[in-house]
């Protein structure tokens, strides 16, 4: 080719070049502004208010913190919080794995229905799931008259407690499961059965290996909300010092006393198992992606 010819191409390849390398400078600028903007939102919002509390909490010192965490009407709402999460989670453990292979697995009328109602709580404010069970047990309410006639009592007691976390935490195993246990479809289970395996076999040799990380990751995020919920408890439980009040409640109780030192020393905690749980909720994510990724055929 003659050198004229060559030099004639020269500024169309330049040219060329230069809007191949456009788009990825500007994919670039894009990406580094994005994620300047997350990074700012969560340093304002989530980074800086946690610092705060620590802050707070250690303000008076080291002494201060762990003898507002340890005083009794502290140590009670701990127990009482560990006792309602301690049961509230294994209740809708069980529900979310009946009612996730209920919707995965089978076709059946109401189905919709099921779903529907699995998600009602996100739909509807803890205030108003506690207001539901003060109609309900209250001294004026359905079954108020009868259970005080049986001397039983469920407001301001922690049966009422209970039953307001596990409202608030019914959707969090179930829909966790429902969509991974759809994706993963029912081949295996069907060639154990075949195989002559029990319902109860299949369930504890395939199902449950299966979505194991999934279970884990949805129990966790309901450990965490029964631990912090507070708009349903607060309804239902009557505040009462040292017996009633869950850590939130209590938090709020120290705080509007003035109490500063000590209600950010309790928060603090909280923050710490909110961490903690981060900590396994990202474990679990890692290990869901790494389960999903080795199922995909190559």
């Amino acid at each position: 080719m003659p050198p004229t010819t060559s030099l004639a191409l020269d500024p169309l390849h330049a040219a060329a070049g230069s809007a191949l390398r456009a788009p990825h400078a500007e994919g670039r600028a894009t990406r580094a502004a994005l994620m300047g903007a997350a990074f700012a939102f969560l340093l304002l919002f989530l980074f800086l208010p946690l610092a705060a509390v620590f802050h707070q909490a250690l303000g008076k010192g080291w002494q201060a913190c762990v003898a507002a965490v340890t005083e009794p009407d502290a140590l009670a709402a701990i127990r009482l919080t560990l006792t309602a999460t301690a049961i509230a989670v294994p209740l809708n453990l069980v529900f979310g794995v009946c009612a996730a292979w209920a919707v995965a697995r089978f076709e059946f009328r109401g189905k919709n229905l099921l779903i529907t109602l699995i998600d009602l709580p996100f739909s509807v404010s803890p205030v108003i799931a506690g207001l539901i069970y003060v109609l309900l047990f209250g001294a004026q309410g359905w079954f108020g008259p009868w259970l005080q006639a049986h001397g039983i009592q469920i407001l301001f007691a922690v049966p009422g407690i209970v039953l307001a976390t596990v409202f608030v935490t019914v959707p969090f195993v179930a829909r966790e499961l429902i969509p991974l246990m759809q994706s993963q479809g029912h081949e295996e289970e069907e060639a154990a059965i075949v195989l002559g395996a029990s319902g109860w076999r299949v369930f504890w040799h395939v199902t449950l290996p299966n979505i194991r990380w999934g279970l884990f990751y949805g129990v966790i995020l309901c450990n965490a909300r029964a631990m912090g919920e507070f708009g349903a408890v607060s309804v239902v439980s009557g505040h009462i010092r040292g017996l009633t009040n869950t850590m939130p409640l209590h938090v709020e109780i120290l705080y509007n006393e003035y109490n500063f030192a000590a209600a950010f020393s309790v928060a603090s905690l909280l923050a710490l198992l909110a961490l903690l749980t981060l900590a396994l909720k990202s474990l679990a994510e890692w290990r869901l992606r790494a389960q999903t990724a080795s199922e995909q055929p190559a």
